[in-house]
């Protein structure tokens, strides 16, 4: 080979070199998906890659959707817990917030009033930011009593109208009462019901995703 030539192929190979670190550059990043919730979206007793964030971008996957999941849950975790520190566990690259609380709230016996203007708090700041929401709710057992029940069972679907977003009624649909997908406590889901919540969230989150942002 001429020293020309030469020249002129490892100038090719550098412009071509170029060109593909600008595609891998401009390569998208996928979607974040945050979790907001207590210890059943923070995967009590279970290991990050059996928990219920890590099986919803699983099960996302599966359906052919490219997204991180990010897990913002924390064990304990109020409505009143998620109002002040949606703020900052709500990075501001997130393009949904998946909202998961009040079963703490059932537990402690927080007015449902309360809980309501929590999560009217939650999507108001969500919303402010640009960042789209779906909201999970917890079904009240009717051992509480059925005005209690009624009310904060009402709260869900009455937030969901208010600011337009999708509503999974209840994230224990399937699950709760199952002793094959709970653990020993027979609250938290073990890996297998942290499954069957991804996959039933799933399709709700892509279509979000790929419904337009605002």
């Amino acid at each position: 080979m001429s020293r020309t030539a030469h020249r002129f192929a490892s100038r090719r190979r550098f412009l071509l070199g170029i060109g593909l670190l600008s595609q891998i550059a401009a390569a998208p990043r996928p979607p974040i998906v945050t979790v907001l919730g207590d210890s059943i979206t923070a995967g009590l007793g279970l290991p990050a890659r059996d928990a219920m964030p890590a099986q919803l971008q699983a099960a996302l996957a599966r359906r052919g959707v490219s997204a991180t999941v990010r897990a913002a849950g924390v064990s304990g975790d109020t409505s009143g817990g998620g109002l002040a520190r949606v703020g900052f566990s709500v990075a501001s690259d997130t393009a949904v917030c998946v909202v998961a609380l009040g079963g703490n709230d059932l537990l402690q016996g927080v007015e449902p009033s309360q809980t309501k203007a929590n999560l009217r708090g939650v999507l108001q700041n969500l919303k402010g930011r640009g960042i789209r929401a779906i909201l999970v709710g917890v079904a009240a057992p009717p051992a509480i009593g059925q005005a209690y029940v009624r009310e904060f069972n009402a709260l869900y679907p009455s937030l969901a109208k208010e600011f337009r977003v999708p509503l999974y009624a209840n994230i224990l649909a399937g699950v709760g009462g199952n002793p094959g997908l709970v653990q020993r406590d027979g609250i938290h889901p073990n890996a297998a019901g942290a499954k069957r919540i991804g996959e039933a969230l799933a399709p709700l989150v892509a279509q979000v995703l790929k419904g337009p942002s605002r």
